[in-house]
């Protein structure tokens, strides 16, 4: 399938060389508001078309599939061209500010008979399904502690008055969209919805969460995701049971697991290697899904992205932590 991307940044680079890797896709195009980069970043990736002009982009029926990664307010507006003009989308997480634009956006890639995708890489990887298999040895489960906190390399700038998109609310920034989804996809795969939800976060001037607690209450157990734009932390994830305990070394990319015994003390690693770019999971999970039209998989990702995005939306909510295109709605 030939892939066309939106947006310059690391990411899609990371993006491209995944599908490069995995054999699915091959680079036809690249899109970005200035020629000048577009044309740059295609001679990078050796695409051999580069665009300006997302609706010239779109008529090229060579494109199959569209990876977005442009700024996380302007995802709705791309993703519901890209699929008018027929094509499948991955975009980048979080796929949209709120549960109206996805609701919009599913309901459009369904009239067009096309596929639309978030891209979450955690949740697709051989550690992460490994978790899945090996999760009953905890026993019954009594507290989850996952988290994300990476110092943001724009923060000093937005300590110097500048407002990058991360931490401002007309790009629907903040640390919960932009970190804190890899441990709550890791928390709704695994446990499901959550009885109730309430986030306690540390705002910034903006309006915006620099940091946040987000407590899940399950029948049996609470979940603690923590996540932080303006700190760091060191320390690992963890899932608790009455037989003992899986250690995550990080949420966002699983590279070690470990369970330890309560009783005898025993600590087992059962983790395998991966791919260091582990997007190439992603990518051979929605193809797969694309080439057998694999509707049953396709519903369990899209509810999946449904209940994080409600998870969030009501977390901002709680705050009245409200994005720009929200606002002028």
């Amino acid at each position: 399938m030939k892939l066309a991307t939106i947006g310059t940044s690391w990411i899609t680079s990371s993006f491209i060389n995944a599908a490069i890797s995995s054999g699915k896709l091959t680079l036809h195009s690249t899109f970005s508001r200035s020629i000048e980069k577009a044309k740059e970043f295609a001679e990078k990736h050796q695409a051999s078309h580069a665009y300006s002009n997302l609706e010239e982009m779109l008529k090229d029926e060579e494109i199959d599939v569209i990876y977005i990664a442009s700024p996380n307010s302007h995802h709705f507006n791309h993703v519901i061209q890209c699929l008018k003009a027929k094509k499948h989308v991955i975009c980048e997480k979080p796929i949209f500010s709120n549960t109206k634009e996805l609701s919009a956006a599913y309901q459009c890639a369904e009239e067009n008979n096309v596929f639309l995708f978030e891209a979450i890489r955690n949740i697709h990887t051989p550690n992460f399904h490994l978790l899945q298999k090996e999760l009953h040895k905890v026993g019954q489960l009594r507290s989850a502690s996952l988290h994300y906190l990476q110092y943001s390399s724009r923060y000093d700038a937005f300590l110097n008055g500048e407002e990058p998109n991360v931490f401002s609310p007309a790009f629907s920034g903040g640390a919960l969209v932009d970190l804190g989804v890899y441990p709550l996809f890791i928390a709704v795969s695994l446990f499901g919805q959550p009885e109730k939800v309430d986030y306690y976060p540390v705002k910034l001037r903006t309006g915006i969460d620099g940091n946040g607690t987000l407590i899940l209450q399950y029948a049996d157990f609470t979940c603690t995701i923590m996540c932080s734009k303006i700190s760091h932390s060191y320390l690992p994830s963890e899932i608790h049971g009455e037989k003992g305990t899986i250690i995550l070394d990080q949420t966002s990319c699983i590279s070690k697991l470990e369970y330890k015994e309560i009783k005898s003390n025993i600590s087992t690693t059962f983790s395998v290697n991966q791919d260091e770019n582990d997007m190439k999971y992603e990518i051979l999970h929605f193809i797969n899904v694309m080439d057998t039209n694999n509707l049953e998989e396709y519903s369990r990702l899209k509810n999946l992205s449904r209940t994080v995005l409600e998870i969030t939306e009501m977390a901002r909510k709680q705050n009245s932590i409200i994005f720009g295109s929200e606002r002028e709605a």
